[in-house]
């Protein structure tokens, strides 16, 4: 089987028991040919079923499905782990939090194979499993919840600055380096500018389709929210021009909101500025959360989610600014 390798699917894995079958079986669907793959889950030391559950699979489906290790639990340390291990013509990274359209493979092989792209990507449709994670998928979903993030929220193709995973030729490493273990997040955003940066080629195709399932609880997206605006600052301090001004919108607009009330009392010109941002905000929340075309109680799950994120994403980005002031190191 392995002179037959052409597409080495890599997924780094932890705690992922409520979503690895789902993830599996549509990898067991897809129409791009099982004995020209090998599939590399490369486990951050889960605490759950995980292991087993992949374990079965691989004895199901020896010489497929490899089990591999990750001491440093880190998403960008499996990475570079699985394309050390693997042998494919093409990389391609995946999520075990997500289900793959059938020709989501041979859809990345087939802009691959023109050899014009170094790395390609398809367009996430958010999905929740409960309730509440039905309104999360919503707002990341919505250009006011996640800004013009494209794989998110726009369906056309073409040159874009990131794409979700990503598809890979493994020149595309030999030629630009590996994921940069530095980063515990964000490590796709810096990858994807070093590659533009250095005249690559990243493309996104609206025929590579896949299912995100989201958190589902509320501390699971407010956690989530905090770690990431924490590692956009970190990330941009790191591997300055790998985050984009979206990234800091939500960090812009709680500075904004501790500025203005601290000087309102200073004069009450700046308790207006901010009555008026606040309204602003609050019109835009609203125009979007009815759009969902959802009854009122989820609009109003909106209402409250919406500020939740924004503002709980730029906490998260001033304790990464403490972080930097406080001697993150910096190449």
């Amino acid at each position: 089987m392995e002179n037959n390798v052409v597409v080495s699917v890599i997924i780094p894995v932890l705690n992922e028991e409520k979503y690895i079958n789902i993830c599996i079986d549509s990898l067991l669907k897809q129409s791009f040919p099982i004995s020209a793959m090998e599939w590399l889950f490369i486990d951050g030391g889960s605490s759950d079923a995980t292991k087993k559950l992949i374990t079965e699979y691989c004895v199901r489906y020896k010489g497929l499905i490899k089990l591999l290790d990750n001491p440093n639990r880190i998403q960008a340390s499996a990475m570079n782990i699985g394309i050390r291990k693997s042998i494919g013509k093409y990389i391609i990274r995946m999520d075990a939090h997500a289900e793959y359209d059938t020709e989501y493979i041979a859809n990345c092989v087939r802009y691959l194979d023109i050899g014009e792209y170094d790395n390609v990507g398809g367009i996430a449709v958010t999905k929740g499993r409960t309730s509440f994670g039905k309104i999360v998928a919503y707002m990341m979903s919505s250009k006011f919840g996640v800004g013009n993030s494209q794989f998110r929220t726009s369906s056309s193709s073409g040159l874009v600055d990131t794409v979700p995973f990503g598809a890979f030729p493994r020149e595309t490493f030999e030629k630009y380096g590996f994921f940069d273990e530095r980063l515990d997040r964000n490590e796709d955003n810096e990858i994807n500018y070093r590659i533009r940066k250095n005249g690559g080629r990243v493309f996104l195709s609206s025929s590579i389709k896949f299912i995100y399932y989201c958190r589902d609880t509320l501390r699971g997206i407010l956690n989530m929210a905090f770690q990431n605006g924490k590692w956009t600052i970190i990330a941009s301090r790191l591997c300055p021009g790998s985050m984009g001004i979206r990234h800091l919108i939500p960090l812009v607009f709680v500075l904004s909101l501790i500025v203005l009330a601290t000087l309102s009392f200073v004069s009450i010109v700046f308790g207006w500025l901010l009555l008026f941002e606040l309204a602003l905000y609050f019109a835009l929340a609203l125009y979007f959360a009815i759009n969902s075309k959802q009854n009122m109680s989820t609009v109003i799950k909106l209402l409250l989610l919406f500020p939740l994120f924004h503002i709980i994403y730029g906490c998260g980005s001033l304790c990464g600014i403490v972080n930097t002031i406080l001697g993150v190191p910096k190449k």
